[in-house]
């Protein structure tokens, strides 16, 4: 007696794709990715062709020197300070309200919708780190100068527009940042004292 072979069902693969794509979505869903943090910093034109290197004369009294050692410490123009300080620190130096002789130099400029005005435009805050500053100690002075210049712009903006800086018109924020440039520079980092 012969023997019948036996037919294997066949499977209904209609629905697979359906379903891979259904679990595709899923874990596009329901999974995060990381995102890349950083300081949000706008960085000058690149030179022309022709352009020679031109040097930059900046007054002493117009620069606010903040070094971070190895360590952690922070030092502001000679000064040591802590963190919590670095953002009254920036203000009082970006301010100048008693235009005092050891701050930024105060001159007039006419703003537009503000008038004229005297203004420390010329200050720059230079920011110089150890290579082995810890990242977090570094991001937090930034954060703190970041600090004190949304403070001085929400007061300025108050005073003159009645409303905070982000409230404020293109028009009238742009007239803002041209009170309060923020300058903000970074040296290349270097070794000096504390740790090595």
């Amino acid at each position: 007696m012969a023997r019948k072979k036996r037919k294997v069902p066949g499977l209904n693969a209609s629905s697979t794709a359906d379903i891979s794509f259904i679990l595709l979505i899923f874990f596009l869903v329901t999974t995060s990715m990381d995102t890349d943090s950083g300081l949000a910093r706008r960085l000058p034109p690149p030179p022309e062709e022709n352009q020679e290197d031109a040097q930059i004369d900046v007054k002493e009294r117009n620069v606010l020197n903040i070094l971070i050692n190895a360590a952690g410490t922070i030092r502001c123009n000679n000064e040591a300070i802590e963190i919590s300080q670095v953002c009254e620190k920036a203000k009082e130096f970006i301010n100048n309200e008693s235009n005092r002789p050891d701050l930024p130099e105060k001159h007039l400029k006419n703003i537009p919708l503000l008038g004229q005005c005297a203004i420390t435009d010329k200050h720059v805050i230079s920011v110089q780190t150890h290579r082995g500053t810890p990242y977090n100690v570094y991001f937090q002075v930034q954060n703190e100068l970041i600090r004190a210049y949304n403070e001085l712009r929400d007061e300025l903006s108050k005073a003159k527009f009645g409303k905070l800086y982000s409230a404020l018109s293109e028009e009238q924020q742009e007239a803002i940042r041209e009170y309060y440039p923020q300058k903000i520079s970074e040296a290349e980092p270097k070794k000096y004292g504390g740790a090595k």
